[in-house]
């Protein structure tokens, strides 16, 4: 099948390894001083290590390739030893393998949240519907002079104030990248981008690697589209704190 799949310059490569803890799919390796791919179907496409070469060596191509094989990963991950080096810090231990994004977690609730009174209800700080990227229409009056969020569909979960600190004031969509074909995602937000006079552009995604994605489709979007707006990235964590 043909899809879209990490790319590795072994010119441009020094080795350093920076990729390695960055792919949570263990789907890059290092051999004989450069970075690898060890298997077609260990990489999801994402992207989550783009940003982490030095080199500028990693590149998203579309080619004939495996199809990705999650059931292959975590077989991969639990056989697999990675030793740790100076700019590898060893992994923590989760059990089942798998990517980081889908392992289940649990979190002790502070006292301090479930002791505060409740002062009246929130208002929702929601301007349109649809807000889901697969059903907003890209000509919609609400993206003209907008300033733009663009939010991984986790992040109104994890971050508690996510509509008075960031919903408030802007137009709103929503997409997982995990789940949803990336390559869509880039080619509506270009349709977005180039239709609209969008103001500024605030990415909001998870810290967990795949939803590098949804940072990913919007950064080629900008580019395809040949605007200049103003671009910012948060990342939340998964316990609900920006990072």
């Amino acid at each position: 099948m043909i899809r879209k799949i990490v790319q590795i310059d072994e010119e441009r490569c020094n080795g350093c390894g920076d990729c390695v803890p960055a792919c949570a799919e263990g789907a890059i390796t290092i051999v004989d001083g450069k970075a690898v791919l060890a298997a077609d179907n260990l990489c999801d496409g994402l992207g989550a290590c783009l940003g982490e070469c030095p080199q500028d060596a990693i590149r998203i191509i579309e080619r004939e390739a495996d199809e990705f094989d999650e059931a292959a990963v975590e077989k991969h991950l639990r056989h697999t030893d990675k030793p740790a080096t100076h700019h590898t810090p060893p992994a923590p231990a989760h059990p089942g393998g798998g990517c980081p994004g889908s392992r289940s977690m649990v979190f002790d609730t502070p006292r301090t949240a479930v002791e505060q009174p409740a002062e009246g209800k929130i208002a929702s700080r929601l301007r349109q519907w649809p807000v889901q990227l697969h059903l907003v229409p890209t000509t919609a009056p609400y993206f003209q002079d907008a300033d733009l969020l663009i939010a991984a569909d986790c992040a109104p979960f994890a971050y508690a104030d996510f509509h008075r600190e960031f919903l408030e004031g802007k137009a709103l969509v929503i997409g997982c990248p995990k789940l949803d074909d990336n390559r869509f995602y880039t080619e509506k937000l270009t349709e977005l981008f180039r239709v609209s006079s969008i103001r500024s552009i605030t990415v909001m995604r998870m810290e967990v690697p795949c939803c590098g994605g949804i940072v990913m489709a919007a950064q080629q979007a900008l580019a395809a589209s040949g605007k200049d707006i103003p671009f910012t990235v948060v990342t939340v964590g998964i316990q609900g704190g920006i990072r």
